[in-house]
């Protein structure tokens, strides 16, 4: 059960346990604030004072667990957390409401291009922005060329300020997908975004994975070492780079007569034909829950 809630949340094992433990301590606090507010009232009737007390916890509990979660340091989880199950409770979260998606990219942005060509007519999923932290990447040429809205990222609000978070709230981000993206995701926007960040590597994980492992320093790395095959890695971002649980993996032959090029060639062709597909089918099945 852990190992699902973990997984479906995208935390690490220490932050499901503090999300827990605000559960915990939010339903006792709500039992006590609200058994106080009943003394109130001076209700003894069983069939009044029943489903009043209920009406009064269910109103108290959203208050409760979020003054839990400040200590804990869990705010942000709990505030998107109750959102949706505000939403889900209200009937404003629908099967046909539309996932919006924020492409991040530091480079020439080829995967951003082949996902912005699959979700081109989707439905009920769009690329709402491209964020990007290199003011002359290629990718921001491809979000004018196809009109969609672009977020320059700076360094220092980036990690010290609120990484981004208000942003992309006002443009309603949904879904965040790293396309080539080469810094390390803080946690408050992982905090912000659950489960909801996916990343791909060029290689296949836990191998050739972590800080300063990317382009071609990945394909060197791996030919250097006689690997056979390399490949693709598509998993949800966590603290930690290059780390979160894996969505899917696809491998590569590496040839005697393979280069640094001609690997980047063949995971690049790996990353156009499965990573637009496996985003659209991870937001499907997270919406369907």
């Amino acid at each position: 059960m852990f190992e699902r809630l973990q997984k479906k949340w995208g935390v690490s094992p220490g932050r499901l346990l503090l999300i827990l433990i605000t559960f915990a301590l939010g339903g006792s606090a709500t039992g006590y604030v609200g058994r106080k507010i009943m003394d109130l009232t001076a209700i003894n009737t069983p069939w009044i004072y029943i489903p009043i007390y209920i009406i009064v916890v269910t109103i108290v509990w959203p208050a409760m667990v979020l003054l839990v979660s400040i200590p804990f340091g869990q705010f942000t989880f709990f505030r998107s957390y109750i959102i949706k199950l505000f939403k889900k409770i209200s009937g404003r979260s629908n099967k046909t409401s539309i996932t919006r998606i924020a492409i991040f990219a530091s480079g020439a942005g080829s995967n951003a291009q082949k996902i912005i060509d699959h979700f081109r007519n989707h439905p009920s999923i769009k690329i709402a922005l491209i964020a990007c932290n290199k003011p002359g990447a290629g990718v921001l040429n491809i979000a004018q060329k196809e009109n969609i809205p672009t977020l320059l990222i700076e360094k220092e609000p980036f990690f010290r300020g609120d990484a981004c978070t208000e942003a992309l709230r006002k443009a309603g981000i949904d879904f965040i997908v790293l396309a080539g993206f080469l810094w390390k995701i803080p946690l408050k926007l992982i905090s912000q975004y659950p489960n909801r960040i996916v990343n791909i590597h060029p290689a296949l994980l836990p191998k050739y994975g972590g800080k300063g492992l990317y382009g071609h320093f990945v394909h060197e790395a791996v030919i250097a070492a006689g690997e056979k095959e390399s490949g693709i890695t598509i998993h949800y971002v966590d603290e930690h780079y290059d780390h979160g649980d894996h969505i899917l993996q696809e491998k590569v032959t590496v040839e005697p007569h393979d280069t640094p090029e001609s690997l980047a060639r063949k995971i690049q062709q790996l990353e156009h034909r499965y990573f637009p597909a496996v985003i659209e089918s991870v937001i499907q099945t997270q919406n369907r829950r």
